[in-house]
């Protein structure tokens, strides 16, 4: 009996353990913005704004992308700007989006592909302050159809 009571005091604490640390969010920035018309312009970047206060931390950025099987190509050249604190750097991505036989490799939901593409990996910040980062399309056509969603996420890991 005395083991029944002691399980039901212990069952509801490790179920609300377990809800909080579901609960643990550690993205600084996520974003996500829908391209009008499924054409992504030059002039049409996605933009975040992050604010860095810990730069002992590795932080991650990523770019978000999905597209509608209208796409044309098999892949996507895209530039980062990250701006701040005395950086300005530029990055020239090119992120492969089909398999040689056009079977797209993003997960796919009816004619909708969505990727997580890695831009930046355990980057430290080397002061704390505000940030821009801004990507842009870097493809030859402009617009650039059969985009839907594009965004950025930057997070820690903890």
């Amino acid at each position: 009996m005395l083991k029944m009571n002691k399980l039901k005091f212990i069952l509801p604490i490790l179920a609300l353990v377990l809800f909080m640390a579901g609960c643990i969010n550690n993205n600084l920035v996520d974003t996500n913005d829908t391209v009008p018309d499924n054409s992504w312009t030059y002039a049409k970047s996605a933009k975040a704004s992050i604010e860095i206060k810990d730069i002992t931390k590795p932080y991650q950025v990523y770019f978000k992308l999905r597209h509608t099987a209208d796409y044309r190509y098999a892949n996507l050249f895209v530039i980062m700007h990250l701006k701040g604190q005395g950086v300005n750097k530029n990055i020239r991505y090119q992120f492969k989006l089909a398999k040689p036989t056009g079977e797209w490799l993003g997960n796919g939901s009816g004619d909708i592909f969505t990727y997580n593409f890695t831009l930046l990996k355990d980057y430290r910040f080397a002061k704390a302050g505000k940030y821009e980062i801004e990507i842009e399309q870097n493809m030859r056509d402009n617009p650039l159809t059969g985009i839907s969603d594009v965004g950025i996420t930057v997070k820690t890991e903890e």
